[in-house]
Order: C-alpha cells, then sequence, then structure tokens
C-alpha cells in the first residue's frame, strides 16, 4: 500500500490516500507503523477520505491508536496534499474533522503550498465541554507526581491543560507527562502545554500529547496556549509559539471569537507499505 510521510513543524504522520485505497483496522495499523524502529516512525497515520460535505475528511490515529478528534499540524498537511496531489485544486479548502469542518486558506507559489492557515473555530472554555470536572477552566489547582500545578483548561476540538512556566527547557516531561495526562479530573484524557511567555506577542511551548507522548509540535495546543495566555492576561492576542520543531502565528480574533493558525507543511518522502 502507498504512503506519504508528512510534517508540520515537527509533527509527523503517515498519510494514506483513501480516495484510492481501503484500510481496515487503523488502529493497529497506526501502533504498527508509527514505531520509530520497528516502523515508519510517526505521531500516528492520517487517513485522507472523501466526504460528502467537505473537500475531504480527515482520519487522524495516535501513535498509540486511539482516535484523535483534531490536529492542527495534521490538518495543514492535508491541505497540502488535497492540493498538490490533485483531490481539489482551489487555494480555500473545506476539511471535516471529527471536530466539524474546517476552513483552510492555502499560500501556494508555483503550484507549491508553502503556508496554510487554518480557522480552528472557538475554543471551548466551558469545562464539562472540555470536558473536565474542574469546577472552572481557569487557574485551577491539580496534584501530579507529588507536584501542584496551576492549569487552565481549553478545548480546541480536543481537551488542552496549559501550565505556565519559566522552565519548559529543563521539564522532564517522560516523567511528569503522563501523570498529567491521565489525571482524573480529565475523563477522556488530556494534551498539557507547558509555557513560557517571552513578551506580549512570543511565547515558547513544549507539548505531552495525549496518545503520543512529547511531539515536536501540535497545533491545537499551540491555539490553546494563546487563548489561556489571553484569559490569564499574559499576552495580546496575536501571538508567535516558538515549539521545538518551529514557529506557528497565532491570532484568537476578538470580534468572530476564531483562532487562526498559520504555518508551513511538508512533504518528506513516499514509500510502499505491505499491510
Amino acid at each position: 500500500m502507498k504512503f506519504t510521510k508528512m510534517q508540520g513543524i515537527g509533527n509527523d504522520y503517515i498519510y494514506f490516500n483513501c480516495f484510492e485505497e481501503t484500510i481496515e483496522n487503523p488502529e493497529e495499523l497506526s501502533r504498527r507503523l508509527s514505531d520509530r524502529r520497528f516502523g515508519i516512525g510517526g505521531d500516528g497515520i492520517c487517513l485522507i477520505k472523501p466526504s460528502d460535505r467537505a473537500d475531504a475528511f480527515m482520519d487522524l490515529y495516535n501513535a498509540d491508536g486511539s482516535r484523535a478528534m483534531m490536529c492542527g499540524n495534521g490538518i495543514r498537511c492535508v491541505g497540502k496534499y488535497v492540493y498538490e496531489r490533485g483531490i481539489c485544486r482551489r487555494d480555500v479548502l473545506k476539511i471535516d474533522t471529527l471536530s466539524g469542518v474546517k476552513t483552510l486558506y492555502l499560500t501556494v507559489e508555483n503550484g507549491i503550498v508553502t503556508a496554510v492557515k487554518v480557522n480552528m473555530s472557538a475554543p471551548i472554555l466551558e469545562p464539562a465541554k472540555i470536558p473536565t470536572t474542574l469546577p472552572s477552566n481557569l487557574k485551577q489547582k491539580i496534584q501530579a507526581n507529588g507536584t501542584e500545578y496551576e492549569v487552565t483548561a481549553v478545548s480546541m476540538g480536543n481537551p488542552h491543560s496549559v501550565i505556565f512556566t519559566n522552565e519548559v527547557d529543563t521539564l522532564d516531561l517522560e516523567k511528569i507527562g503522563p501523570a498529567l495526562e491521565n489525571h482524573p479530573v480529565f475523563p477522556e484524557r488530556v494534551n498539557t502545554e507547558f509555557v513560557q511567555v517571552l513578551g506580549p506577542h512570543e511565547v515558547r511551548m513544549r507539548v505531552w500529547e495525549r496518545g503520543s507522548g512529547e511531539t515536536w509540535a501540535c497545533g491545537t495546543g499551540a491555539c490553546a496556549t494563546v487563548v489561556a495566555c489571553v484569559l490569564n492576561g499574559k499576552t495580546e492576542r496575536d501571538v508567535t509559539v516558538h515549539l521545538r520543531g518551529g514557529d506557528l502565528f497565532i491570532v484568537w480574533d476578538k470580534e468572530t471569537g476564531e483562532v487562526e493558525m498559520t504555518g508551513p507543511a511538508q512533504f518528506v518522502f513516499d514509500g510502499t507499505v505491505e499491510i
């Protein structure tokens, strides 16, 4: 079966064109192929499927086989794939996801997609809908591994917990990430962002993603981070987020209430795999 490896600032997935291919048991396939020693290697797999209400449907599975509701870096790669591989040659695309239909605005130069802006919709701030059992989404204290953390919870179609710190680079995420991901106040597990504020328009972020561990980037996490920054009075609404794999530019529009994310997407290689 043919596949394409793609990455958005280091957040890498294995993509399958399901306009042409049929895949059974994607959960097991994602676990097997995502292994970086015995498989192709990636943060998961993405099936690009037909949709009856959009140009394509993004069906994403994490490295542990769990299904992802939404992925900001993944959807930019889907936009590039859909355009450059001829599924739909428009510079404004509608991509269906488990979190609804998202609009993508492609920057195209000589037939090549160099950047993608995604309307990520409005953040969800109501605790029950994030979901979390915390009484509020703002400045809530939780214990994990014997340490107290103050979290701001935000959903961008998937749940996020944002923690502000001045020690982003020295954190032992392999130790603290799993305890936060599986904390009982988040019944569907949670992605956790550790954020250092550098200025009113600039932050640094590391992320522990549910189902994948630490990844080099998380688009929905960058969006949740900026929302949390604004809610806590730490930044303005237009912020460059520095991640391990590169930068994303995030704007939380005050008028519409929607979040826009702009960043790159790249092909890595094409191949075939026996499944």
